[in-house]
């Protein structure tokens, strides 16, 4: 990867852990997750506005995207509702970069050399040395499965968003398009608070905004970099985000123990380099 593809993931990877924070903090997490998408339904249609439209031959791909970002909400959405934040997102990210590894072998003819193979499991196995003081207590088996179900819709988009950019000939243009597309999750939300005080309402809409921005600016910059940088290892680098959510575990939400965060942040960043260097 070079430098310019590994700065713009790891500020994504960071953004993203930010953007999951917030829907794990919030009172109102269907609320905060509608405005999210709010966010992401304007910066798609400026977006829109300012970039031609992709290429005939990319529209399959973003409604497959679109489709699967749907489900990915779903299961993002009860993941945090029935587990801890410091279970919930390692399980989630750390099975999705050998899932994207393969999938792009098979559908994207991308081959992987041998020291980039190594540094795609270090991140992995670094991720989920990361949820173990949760598993080893007494997890909650519902909060596993969506978690890792929202694992297999994060490694489904990343390959599908992955082939379907590189055919668009406008990156921006399909980005926009597959933002907009995320209108269906407002109205649906928006159909459920109606009962609510206006009062209850602004807290969350204000987190989600808030949160909203930067998920568009995180999985933006990782659509970019797919263009020229491989799926396996951009989706690799990008977990590194759960070092960011680690800290943000421990300082924010006060979860234990930071030892072992500390050990698996650096199997995480020995990873990372290893696929930051390799040519």
């Amino acid at each position: 990867m070079s430098g310019l593809a590994l700065t713009l993931v790891l500020c994504a990877a960071a953004l993203h852990a930010l953007w999951n924070a917030i829907i794990k903090a919030a009172d109102d997490r269907a609320l905060t997750l509608a405005a999210i998408s709010v966010t992401n339904v304007l910066a798609g249609a400026a977006l829109i506005a300012l970039f031609p439209a992709p290429a005939a031959e990319s529209w399959p791909y973003i409604a497959a995207s679109t489709l699967i970002h749907y489900g990915y909400y779903v299961f993002l959405f009860l993941a945090y509702r029935l587990g801890d934040f410091s279970q919930v997102y390692p399980i989630s990210r750390g099975l999705a970069p050998v899932l994207v590894a393969l999938g792009a072998q098979a559908f994207a003819g991308e081959t992987l050399p041998l020291l980039a193979w190594l540094g795609l499991l270090s991140v992995s196995c670094g991720i989920i040395v990361l949820s173990l003081p949760s598993l080893g207590s007494t997890p909650n088996p519902l909060a596993v499965a969506a978690a890792a179900g929202t694992g297999l819709f994060i490694a489904s988009y990343t390959v599908v968003d992955g082939i379907g950019v590189r055919l668009a000939d406008s990156p921006f243009g399909y980005i926009g398009w597959l933002f907009f597309l995320e209108f269906p999750v407002v109205i649906v939300v928006a159909l459920q608070q109606r009962g609510k005080p206006p009062a209850m309402r602004w807290p969350a809409i204000r987190l989600g905004l808030l949160g909203g921005a930067f998920a568009a600016l995180a999985y933006g910059m990782v659509i970019y970099v797919k263009v020229f940088a491989p799926l396996g290892a951009v989706s690799a680098v990008r977990e590194s985000s759960v070092i960011f959510a680690a800290i943000i575990g421990a300082v924010w939400f006060g979860e234990r123990p930071w030892r072992r965060r500390v050990f698996a942040a650096a199997i995480v960043a020995s990873g990372v380099a290893a696929l930051g260097f390799y040519a």
